[in-house]
């Protein structure tokens, strides 16, 4: 649906491994969900690297005549979504470049917030730029270092950028796996037999039965080569503000981010929700998936029966041929039925994980009250979305998000429900940092951005704010 929102991307990497590609192959399927607009992988056989990438999902990106062309025991690979400023094979990753000291391949979740800058100062010094994406600063910064070892580049070069970052880098020796200080987006360690494994998300691990062993720590960089692993935190400790939002809608559920499962967080949000926002009903019905969870919590901390009164079709591509004579609702029926017999003559309290523009959950109540719902309650497992992110997540401008200038009730209103309430902010960071005892950033909630910077809207020509 266009109304949510994107998460921008997903990285995976690994160590000595005598079938390196096709490991990175199935880690990025595991984390199809963070990016779906391109996927690559590069490869290093000690010698030189070779890539491939493509646009599309991994599987359209990715044959076994493809994959055979990518040896080497390491690989880091990368899924991305389409951004503001277009979306472009020059900007697919890992990004490659070779400079000086050999080749460099870069794959990067996250946000930089001051990529401008640091870019027109780097063009003003000389620096040509192939792509419109941040990524390719951290390259830029770290062929201009002065410093050795290569780790030394690396920091210097994660000294100078601000924002968020998830990132793989790889030469032709080892691979490195840094995260930025405030932690925003997930990145976690595990091992495959004897070989170090990198990812956004355990779910990645679990397809490739890796053992988990961490999380990588905000700020923590790691070294991975033929001398083994190797940690150093070389930046000012800060309070880490981990991204709220992969709780409540971006990552798996059957995921462990930021020391909890995502799905058992899910479930806690709807309880919350429940004792907040109760209402006299026949059945709760999630829209799916990501409603899921939280309406089972609802479902139990109420007692009202739980219902799959809407069913997902998980078959629909990115392009479709819609009817001459139009269909009412034809995007949001691609994707979603409701179950006549289920929900004909009932009380229904939906639940979501968020509203945005409210178009698809007007949409969605009007497909309800056609089937025969008799009242519809919705119920949002998060506080009303105000504020864009600007950390690595793709969202619309504040002046499209509804709640950033509508009221409750005149949302209530526009989606056309008989009543509509939010999880509150104090709910959801009780439910959250009491299954984690973290820290983390609720700006899109709030608009109190840990990170600060003046463009305060997302530039229109240029692809910088999401990777």
């Amino acid at each position: 649906m266009a109304e949510k929102f994107k998460d921008a991307c997903g990285v995976f990497g690994v160590y000595d491994h005598p079938e390196a590609a096709k490991i990175t192959y199935l880690g990025l399927h595991a984390l199809q969900h963070r990016g779906q607009e391109s996927a690559g992988i590069v490869t290093s056989d000690g010698k030189r690297l070779h890539a491939e990438l493509g646009m599309g999902l991994v599987t359209d990106v990715f044959s076994p005549e493809v994959l055979s062309r990518l040896p080497g025991k390491m690989a880091i690979g990368h899924n991305r979504y389409s951004t503001t400023g277009g979306s472009h094979i020059k900007n697919a990753q890992p990004l490659v470049v070779e400079y000086m000291r050999g080749g460099l391949a870069l794959a990067h979740n996250g946000n930089l917030v001051n990529a401008l800058p640091l870019r027109a100062e780097l063009e003003e010094q000389g620096s040509i730029f192939r792509s419109t994406n941040d990524t390719e600063v951290i390259a830029h910064l770290i062929a201009v270092s002065h410093r050795n070892p290569f780790i030394d580049r690396v920091v210097e070069a994660l000294g100078r950028v601000r924002g968020a970052y998830s990132l793989l880098l790889m030469t032709e020796k080892e691979i490195i796996a840094a995260r930025d200080p405030y932690g925003f987006r997930p990145l976690c360690l595990g091992t495959l037999g004897e070989s170090p494994v990198v990812a956004s998300e355990t779910c990645a691990l679990d397809l490739i039965e890796a053992r988990y062993v961490r999380d990588v720590e905000p700020g923590e960089l790691l070294i991975i080569n033929g001398e083994g692993i190797a940690s150093m935190k070389p930046f000012k400790v800060v309070f880490p503000h981990q991204c709220i939002f992969e709780f409540v809608y971006f990552a798996r559920p059957d995921s462990q981010i930021f020391g909890e499962n995502v799905y058992v967080v899910r479930q806690a949000l709807g309880r919350q929700l429940a004792r907040e926002a109760p209402v006299a009903a026949d059945i709760v019905v999630p829209v799916p998936d990501s409603g899921v969870p939280a309406a089972l919590g609802y479902s139990r901390e109420t007692g009202i029966p739980f219902e799959f009164g809407l069913i997902r079709s998980h078959y629909v591509g990115r392009t479709f041929i819609e009817p001459q004579q139009s269909i009412r609702h034809f995007g949001v029926k691609l994707k979603l039925n409701p179950v006549r017999r289920i929900v004909e003559g009932k009380r229904v309290i939906v639940i979501d994980d968020s509203i945005v523009r409210g178009t698809t959950s007007r949409k969605i109540v009007s497909m309800l009250r056609s089937a025969g719902a008799r009242e519809v309650h919705m119920r949002i497992s998060s506080p009303p979305t105000t504020h864009p992110c600007y950390y690595g997540i793709d969202t619309p401008t504040r002046r499209e998000l509804i709640a950033a200038s509508r009221s409750l009730e005149e949302i209530r209103r526009y989606v056309e429900v008989d009543s509509l309430q939010y999880l509150s902010l104090d709910g959801l960071i009780s439910a959250v940092e009491e299954a984690t005892h973290g820290r983390f950033c609720s700006a899109c909630f709030t608009g109190r951005y840990p990170v600060v910077f003046p463009e305060m809207e997302v530039p229109q020509e240029l692809d910088l704010p999401f990777r």
